[in-house]
């Protein structure tokens, strides 16, 4: 018996997946495909492409970079994920080296040019240690070919632009902007940087990861049909905090805590379920047309930003989204994408695809993956494709398409402080900006840094 007019067969058959294995990517001859039988299949199930072959990016995700022009890059920003970045870097390829370091403290410098020089012998001297808010420019004017930028979100539009108006190609750790102005600076920006040539990739891994770029793939072939919806979640326990210590100023400790700041860190719905959220703009190719949602703080020590969202977005083709990201201990935790279509839907927590009827007719083969490469970690592949796009002289520019579901992040961010719908026109468009009136490493007007509340006040009668 079929169900919902499409049989197993019928559906495999249709979009050519039965007659041949696919490959986990570059020819290779590593099966990435879960065959399922079933009953012959027909003309009318013919599975029309999302998009046409050609019309869309694949990376090409070899182990490491070829050979080429030797690269010295800067890192700013040298906590965690700079620091990560810049081992990323190096693992991708021969011929690159780090030369110039830069970050708000001295401590920051120092920690990652002394392991540098104990797992890489590397030797950052002294000289090209830059310390403070002005540090980037000092790392993009040391001669640099290229640079990481791995601040704190807010600082990123700023730093881009910099790097750009100097020729630097840019990785830029996700987010890439908190606020609208912030946005426009790096759509801007992006366009700059795409007819200096320059090649611009951005942190959101998943793009560089192969079994979303080979699920991308199945998607835009058909293997869904249409997309006409989708739910994405970033669900985890609590994140790190710093407790303020004697000595500190205002502004240091906000950015040594600056994961718990709005800001700085545009709030965790910005700064880490971006992910989630851009892989839905990444496979629909929509942006949201309007957002509506709610938050709230229930267990947060420090900062003023929520610990919980959940919002409704309305895509420009009417298709919504729904996206939930809660950062607490002792709750379901859930990091994933679904997306459903009129021929089937894709799970990203198992990599797979299903007809209507609930058939597994396609699954990532992940042991295939590691038997064919050596490098499977999308946090270094980013980085083999940025460097094969900069020695082959072949512009990349992620910058504008990241932007997207960075903005998408901040209506759904807005919508649950005010209470208000967002639109994307109005929010492309506000003044919005989280610059603190006196931005400086000492003391600073905290009044302003307030949990938000949505809604008016209830009036008592």
């Amino acid at each position: 018996m079929k169900k919902n007019g499409i049989s197993r067969r019928s559906f495999l058959k249709s979009t050519a997946m039965a007659g041949a294995l696919s490959a986990v990517g570059g020819g290779s001859a590593a099966s990435i495909l879960t065959s399922c039988g079933g009953n012959g299949g027909s003309a009318e199930s013919a599975v029309k492409p999302l998009r046409e072959p050609g019309s869309y990016y694949i990376p090409e995700l070899p182990d490491m970079a070829t050979d080429g022009k030797e690269l010295k890059a800067g890192v700013i920003g040298c906590g965690g994920r700079g620091s990560g970045a810049a081992f990323n870097f190096l693992a991708a390829a021969n011929g690159v080296t780090i030369t110039a370091l830069g970050d708000t403290f001295q401590e920051r410098v120092d920690e990652l040019a002394d392991k540098l020089k104990k797992e890489k012998n590397i030797d950052i001297p002294a000289e090209r240690r830059f310390v403070g808010l002005d540090a980037y420019k000092q790392v993009i004017d040391s001669g640099v070919d290229v640079v990481i930028v791995a601040t704190p979100p807010f600082f990123r539009p700023e730093h881009f632009k910099y790097a750009v108006e100097k020729n630097k190609h840019c990785f830029l750790e996700k987010p890439i902007c908190v606020d609208a102005v912030g946005y426009r600076t790096i759509m801007a920006t992006a366009k700059q940087a795409a007819a200096k040539n320059l090649c611009v990739v951005t942190g959101t891994q998943r793009h560089h990861q192969r079994s979303y770029v080979e699920s991308y793939k199945k998607i835009m072939e058909g293997a869904i049909g249409e997309i006409t919806g989708g739910a994405v979640y970033w669900n985890q326990s609590m994140l790190w905090y710093r407790e303020r210590q004697a000595g500190w100023s205002d502004c240091e400790w906000m950015i040594k805590d600056w994961v718990n700041w709005k800001w700085l860190s545009g709030d965790h719905i910005v700064e880490q379920h971006v992910h989630n959220i851009d892989v839905f703009t990444w496979f629909s190719g929509l942006k949201p047309a309007k957002a509506v949602g709610f938050g709230s703080r229930q267990r947060r020590l420090t900062g003023d930003q929520y610990d919980n969202f959940s919002i409704d977005f309305t895509m420009e083709n009417g298709v919504h989204l729904h996206s939930m990201c809660r950062q607490i201990d002792g709750c379901a935790n859930n990091v994933s994408e679904f997306i459903q279509g009129t021929r089937g839907s894709w799970d990203s927590s198992t990599m797979e695809i299903k007809d209507l009827a609930g058939n597994v007719v396609w699954k990532y083969d992940f042991e295939a993956e590691k038997n064919t490469y050596k490098q499977t970690d999308p946090y270094t592949l980013e980085h083999v494709n940025w460097i094969n796009c900069i020695r082959a002289g072949k512009v990349i520019e992620q910058a504008s398409e990241t932007a997207v579901s960075n903005m998408a992040a901040i209506m759904g961010r807005e919508s649950a402080y005010t209470g208000a719908e967002t639109t994307w026109d109005a929010m492309t468009a506000a003044a919005l900006d989280y610059t603190p009136k006196d931005l400086n490493l000492g003391k600073m007007d905290m009044s302003g840094f307030t949990v938000p509340v949505p809604g008016t006040p209830v009036e008592k009668k």
